[in-house]
């Protein structure tokens, strides 16, 4: 690291290191453009942003209907960042906006990360599932 962790709900100025980050972690397998993410994050209900100076090195999303549910997605960090904490804080991030607006707050996750989310105060409350579909 750089420096001090910034965090934001402010986005990059170019969601050029937001696509980036996703080939670095091998989440793009939609072959989603700069113009995607770019529209992703801005139709979010919440999302906060990790900044190391004006380098982008992690952010997660919330969509949400804003009343009952809000679903966190996409906490992602720059591997070299990993294990740092900057995860767990945009994470905690999310959780206090969605408090402070009486949403729960909810996820989805592969198996391994499980032990994770539980350690941030998840609990398991049901099976996901997802329908393919042809893009």
């Amino acid at each position: 690291m750089k420096g001090k962790i910034d965090y934001s709900i402010l986005p990059p100025e170019n969601f050029e290191e937001l696509w980036k980050l996703y080939e670095l972690l091998g989440w793009n397998s939609l072959n989603l453009t700069v113009n995607d993410l770019e529209r992703m994050c801005k139709q979010s209900w919440y999302a906060v942003y990790a900044y190391d100076e004006q380098q982008l090195v992690g952010m997660g999303r919330v969509i949400s209907d804003g009343v009952i549910t809000a679903i966190i997605c996409g906490i992602c960090v720059l591997p070299s960042y990993q294990s740092k904490g900057i995860g767990k804080e945009i994470v905690n991030r999310i959780i206090q906006h969605c408090e402070q607006n009486k949403v729960i707050p909810q996820l989805m996750c592969v198996e391994s990360l499980e032990p994770y989310y539980k350690d941030l105060g998840f609990s398991k409350f049901s099976i996901g599932m997802t329908k393919e579909i042809n893009r």
